[in-house]
């Protein structure tokens, strides 16, 4: 399998100029860890992250440094710290020139590319420009819901898909995080809702999508003001019975 088969393509990302408050909000109202950072051609130039705020002066966990060291060998780690500590924007506090991967890479690349960094995401781009991201979520979701030993999707798995997508993300009622993998035309629609109400109209429109065979719901619900959520009823189906 290859990018563009289980990507999400509704990322949501900042810019350089935005704000840390601005991008920790993001982050906590789309349940993601971490968001591509994007300049006004849409090309990336950054990744920020969950670990990008663990040494902040606002929660009391700057770093602390050795002053002989830094006497020895420098300043310039403690200046560096210093920004990624008290900075506001986006640019001071995110990786730049994070890795990369074109629509067509093999899952195995990207999984290494994974290790080998020790990241959780690679963002997927089109002529540099940001077109979906590949999360660790992204790669459980395909061996959970394609752990058969079946061929690649096809090319007509892949029109499927898109057709999905492109007709879910047309509404309000879109899942947060929507994923949707497509094998011999069986669906499998997996993301958050925020609301119950709006799991049959997501079903609805990948049975209408012409070519579709089967559609399977992973799809599961969140109180996005508690926290409570509840996994599909084919999901608590499928666990009662293993």
């Amino acid at each position: 399998m290859r990018a563009r088969q289980i990507m999400t393509r509704k990322v949501v990302s900042v810019t350089p100029e935005q704000t840390i408050l601005e991008a920790v909000n993001l982050m906590l109202r789309n349940h993601v860890s971490g968001l591509p950072v994007v300049d006004r051609a849409g090309a990336v130039v950054g990744i920020v992250s969950e670990a990008d705020f663990l040494r902040r002066t606002e929660i009391g966990t700057p770093r602390k440094h050795n002053r002989l060291l830094s006497f020895i060998f420098g300043h310039g780690p403690a200046a560096d710290d210093y920004v990624r500590e008290r900075g506001r924007k986006i640019s001071e506090v995110m990786t730049p020139s994070p890795i990369t991967v074109g629509e067509d890479a093999p899952l195995s690349d990207i999984v290494s590319l994974m290790e080998r960094h020790r990241i959780k995401r690679v963002p997927v781009v089109r002529d540099d420009k940001l077109v979906g991201i590949v999360s660790r979520s992204n790669l459980i979701q395909a061996v959970a819901s394609l752990s058969r030993d079946v061929p690649d999707p096809t090319a007509d798995d892949d029109h499927i898909r898109e057709r999905i997508i492109a007709e879910i993300e047309k509404h309000d009622w879109c899942p947060i995080d929507l994923n949707v993998v497509v094998r011999d035309g069986i669906v499998h629609l997996s993301g958050v809702l925020t609301s119950e109400r709006y799991r049959q109209a997501v079903i609805v429109a990948a049975e209408n999508v012409q070519g579709v065979v089967k559609v399977h719901d992973h799809l599961f619900w969140m109180d996005l003001v508690t926290g409570n959520h509840l996994e599909s009823p084919e999901d608590e189906e499928w666990a009662r019975a293993g």
